[in-house]
């Protein structure tokens, strides 16, 4: 997806495999084995420095996860694992994201998260039954559904293009 949106993703699994980041995706999977990984290699504040520095952050369903008060402390807010329940309870929802993309955005969930409490910094953007699953504060943007699924670019091109504008010193925009 990042490819196709014009960067050149590499993996991180090291603080040194952040040195040269213009912008970070943390992606879905298992958030008690990312935060283990993080633990163990020592992640955690090169991660929550690089937010800091205003490079464009995406986390999707598990990235929300390690966004959040009790693992990475990125965003003010507190998120609830697998809070549409199990994997046979996985559905798909058009939403519209407020300043990302345009027109609706088809979202996959799966054992996904939803935001049960955002701080007075982080904008709601999107809701299912009422619970936040898509939230931004600044250049920090969290999904809880998994975007790479539907072949959608808008929010890795979202990622990329405020990348190549901080690069360039423009910042981007929201």
């Amino acid at each position: 997806m990042l490819r196709g949106a014009g960067a050149e993703p590499r993996e991180v699994r090291t603080p040194a495999d952040l040195e040269g980041l213009d912008g970070l995706v943390i992606p879905g999977g298992e958030s008690t084995t990312i935060t283990l990984g993080v633990e163990r290699e020592g992640l955690a504040e090169p991660l929550r420095r690089l937010a800091a520095s205003g490079r464009p952050v995406l986390g999707t369903c598990a990235g929300l996860i390690m966004l959040d008060r009790d693992h990475l402390g990125v965003l003010d807010m507190a998120s609830r694992r697998n809070a549409f329940g199990r994997q046979v309870r996985s559905f798909e929802a058009d939403l519209e994201l407020a300043g990302v993309g345009e027109g609706p955005l088809r979202a996959v969930f799966i054992r996904a998260p939803w935001v049960e409490d955002a701080g007075s910094g982080v904008e709601v953007l999107a809701e299912v039954e009422g619970h936040p699953v898509a939230v931004r504060a600044d250049n920090v943007l969290a999904v809880a559904f998994h975007p790479e699924l539907t072949g959608d670019e808008s929010l890795h091109r979202w990622v990329v293009e405020r990348a190549l504008a901080a690069r360039n010193g423009g910042g981007g925009s929201r």
